[in-house]
C-alpha cells in the first residue's frame, strides 16, 4: 500500500515519467482570460440585483488568476464589503466551486474543515467562477447582503448577464 502511495505520488510530481523530447514539447498554454468590459457588466449587473433587492453590497470580479478586475462598492455598503467581495471570488477560483458549496464541505466536522484556515479564504456564500468553455476565466464575489444567499444571487445575476458573450468565445 505505501509502495503505491509512494509510486502515484511520484508520477503526479513527474519525477517517474521519462523527459519529454522537444519535438513533444508544448512550451506554451493558451489560455481565456475574462476581458475588463465583461467583469464591469458583471459587476453592474450584480450591484444591481442587489439594489433592486435592497442591499447595499461591493462587488469584486477576478481574473482567472485571482487578480482584481473591477471592484463596485454601494456608497452605503458596509467597510468590511470590499475585502470581503474580493476573498469570496478569489476563494471560489482557488477552490473551483461556489463558496456556498465550499461552506458545506469545509464545516468544522469535515476533513476538510482546515482549509478555512488558509490565507485569503472567506468561506461564506457570495462567491462563484465565472466560466466559459468549459475553463475558468474569473470569479466574482458579493458582500454586503443580508445573508451569502443573497450574495449569492447578485453574483448569478452578474455571470447571467454575461454568459451569452462567454458562450460565442
Amino acid at each position: 500500500m505505501k509502495r503505491h502511495l509512494i509510486a502515484a505520488l511520484l508520477a503526479l510530481a513527474g519525477m517517474g515519467a521519462a523527459p519529454v523530447q522537444a519535438a513533444e514539447l508544448r512550451a506554451l498554454d493558451k489560455v481565456s482570460v475574462l476581458s475588463f468590459d465583461a467583469a464591469l457588466v458583471a459587476a453592474q449587473s450584480a450591484l444591481a440585483e442587489c439594489r433592486q433587492r435592497g442591499a447595499l453590497v461591493a462587488v469584486a470580479v477576478l481574473d482567472r488568476s485571482g487578480v482584481p478586475l473591477v471592484m463596485l462598492r454601494d456608497a452605503l455598503a458596509g467597510m468590511h464589503a470590499p475585502e470581503a467581495a474580493t476573498r469570496k471570488a478569489w476563494t471560489a477560483i482557488s477552490f473551483k466551486n461556489a463558496t456556498t458549496e465550499l461552506v458545506k464541505v469545509t464545516a468544522y466536522d469535515q476533513s476538510s474543515s482546515g482549509i478555512r484556515q488558509l490565507p485569503n479564504v472567506a468561506m461564506v456564500g457570495g462567491g462563484l467562477v465565472i466560466r466559459a468553455t468549459g475553463s475558468i476565466v474569473g470569479g466574482i464575489g458579493v458582500s454586503g447582503a443580508p445573508g451569502g444567499e443573497l450574495d449569492e444571487a447578485c453574483a448569478q445575476a452578474g455571470i447571467r448577464a454575461i454568459q451569452d458573450a462567454l458562450e460565442l468565445d
